[in-house]
């Protein structure tokens, strides 16, 4: 996780309202967003928070943006940490798959530039292993 999606995390917990009451789903508390009611937001709320943020967008800006979806997310997570050098098999556990060809296959979305810029890494690796020497 980034130093600013950390320090995104920290501001929602220490601006929203304590809950009276702590839900516990399947065993698990602490969740990050919560309703107006003090529940954790389900996957509904989330979707009407996305239609209603595009809409607000498209009104404004000339360039449309897409229908966004909190799976569209999770696949937008899942690529983002793998071109970060997350490996597939903590990507799988992460994301909740059995099947690592489902992470690799259909969750992460590489591109020509992404091969190209990974290629790359060990000669800019030595590079500045070189300039350190000097």
């Amino acid at each position: 996780m980034s130093d600013e999606v950390y320090a995104a995390f920290k501001r929602v917990v220490q601006n929203r309202k304590k809950p009276k009451v702590e839900e516990m789903i399947d065993g698990y508390t602490g969740f990050l967003f919560l309703d107006k009611r003090g529940k954790p937001m389900m996957p509904y709320q989330w979707e009407k928070c996305f239609q209603h943020v595009v809409e607000k967008y498209n009104r404004i800006y000339r360039v449309q943006l897409p229908k966004i979806t909190s799976h569209v997310c999770r696949h937008t997570f899942c690529t983002n940490a793998a071109k970060r050098g997350i490996s597939v098999e903590t990507l799988k556990y992460l994301m909740g798959h059995t099947d690592i060809s489902v992470t690799s296959n259909v969750y992460t979305h590489l591109k020509l530039e992404d091969v190209q810029r990974e290629m790359e890494r060990p000669e800019r690796v030595e590079k500045e292993m070189k300039k350190c020497a000097k």
